[in-house]
């Protein structure tokens, strides 16, 4: 369960303007900023975290038929 909700909250995370713009460590450095702010990035970090939500269904889905 845990797993399924690191997942939803990664994918979700890198779309959000009030978690990821205004972010204190990305206002701080701004190289770092404008590195997060690219949309490949963004999509990459929503990719691991529906990587993450695979792992979780697919132990959900192991776990009911073992």
């Amino acid at each position: 369960m845990l797993r399924l909700y690191i997942g939803l909250a990664v994918c979700y995370a890198p779309w959000s303007h009030t978690f990821w713009d205004q972010n204190p460590i990305l206002l701080r450095y701004s190289t770092i900023a404008n590195i997060a702010t690219n949309g490949a990035v963004r999509g990459i970090i929503s990719g691991l975290g529906l990587l993450n939500l695979w792992f979780a269904l697919h132990d959900a889905i192991r776990h009911r038929d073992g």
